[in-house]
């Protein structure tokens, strides 16, 4: 399977998911870190990549939604964005309801 193809079907396949550098239990950056957290504080299930473990997502990921930075988080298939705006959508409530919405979603 191609790198692009797997890229979309784990962002297909997971209501939230964040690309990062590390684990959400083992960040290795700050932006990926302060990502985590936000969602972490949710109390949502979300997926995760280290792409410190994966080269080849390293290298392509940022092709994939035109997104050149570390971290990116998808809610339903849909990149939100990087770092500054996940944690504005948390500040302002947003990322709550839709990242809720999303994971009832796939439940249901």
């Amino acid at each position: 399977m191609d790198v692009l193809e797997r890229i979309k079907q784990q962002v297909e396949s997971h209501p939230v998911i964040i690309y990062m550098k590390g684990t959400p239990q083992l960040p290795q950056c700050g932006f990926s870190s302060r990502t985590a957290e936000a969602l972490k504080s949710l109390s949502i299930e979300f997926a995760y990549v280290n792409v410190l473990s994966d080269p080849e997502i390293f290298q392509n990921l940022p092709n994939y939604a035109d997104w050149p930075t570390f971290p990116q988080v998808y809610v339903d298939g849909e990149l939100i964005g990087g770092c500054d705006i996940t944690l504005e959508m948390h500040e302002s409530g947003e990322l709550g309801k839709i990242a809720l919405a999303a994971t009832q979603k796939k439940t249901s």
